[in-house]
């Protein structure tokens, strides 16, 4: 039989947690409607980010070369994150681990020249 209740610690955690941000997303808005500082109108409903409507409609597709990009930029932050813990147990993996290593930057190389060659990181 399994002892679950060590996780009793964990749960309270979770539930004071959850009850926390509920209570600071809920009570704002319900004081605001209580208070009668709840006033939609046209002034307060416009754009305020930029200043000025949207040029096109906002559900409009993006090019794909910005999905390009965006997944190129993670595969090589990944890579860094994968050459940090990698560098840092040098000494216990040794040359085995060394050798895995340059296989995976080999691959790494050859995708970004690939994905180089085939102009994914050109932007106009």
């Amino acid at each position: 039989m399994v002892d679950l209740s060590q996780y009793l610690p964990i749960l309270i955690f979770l539930g004071i947690a959850l009850a926390l941000s509920s209570l600071f997303v809920f009570l704002p808005m319900g004081v605001s409607r209580l208070t009668g500082t709840y006033n939609p109108s046209a002034d307060k409903l416009s754009e305020y980010e930029c200043g000025f409507p949207a040029f096109e409609d906002p559900r409009s597709q993006f090019d794909v070369r910005f999905y390009l990009v965006a997944i190129l930029f993670i595969v090589f932050d990944l890579e860094a994150a994968f050459l940090f813990p990698w560098a840092v147990s040098l000494d216990v993996t040794g040359w085995p681990g060394w050798i895995t290593m340059m296989v995976f930057l080999f691959e790494l190389i050859v995708g970004f020249a690939y994905a180089w060659k085939k102009g994914a990181l050109d932007w106009e």
